[in-house]
């Protein structure tokens, strides 16, 4: 499944061409290499994305083309939730 289609049916983001700007504009990382939006996910893959002034790190569980919003959430794992400080360098945990 491509990344921004994922993004969008996981709703972990709500719109795919969001989706696909954020993924254009190299916001988004799989398995630790720079991520397009048309690159292809496999169960396990681990997806970094960054969102202003958060981090979100996720692990797909499940790929299906279609997900009722219950559903959804179980697409993915959050591995961690990370808040960047606008006055440091570095980002911190929560």
């Amino acid at each position: 499944m491509r990344l921004d289609k994922y993004l969008k049916v996981s709703r972990i983001i709500k719109r795919r061409p969001v989706a696909k700007e954020v993924t254009d504009k190299g916001r988004v990382q799989v398995n630790g290499k720079l991520a397009k939006a048309g690159t292809t996910l496999k169960i396990g893959d681990i997806i970094m994305i960054r969102f202003g002034n958060k981090i979100l790190e996720t692990k797909v569980l499940l790929l299906t083309e279609n997900a009722r919003k219950e559903d959804a959430e179980k697409m993915y794992e959050i591995i961690s939730e990370t808040r960047i400080n606008g006055d440091s360098n570095g980002p911190t945990d929560d």
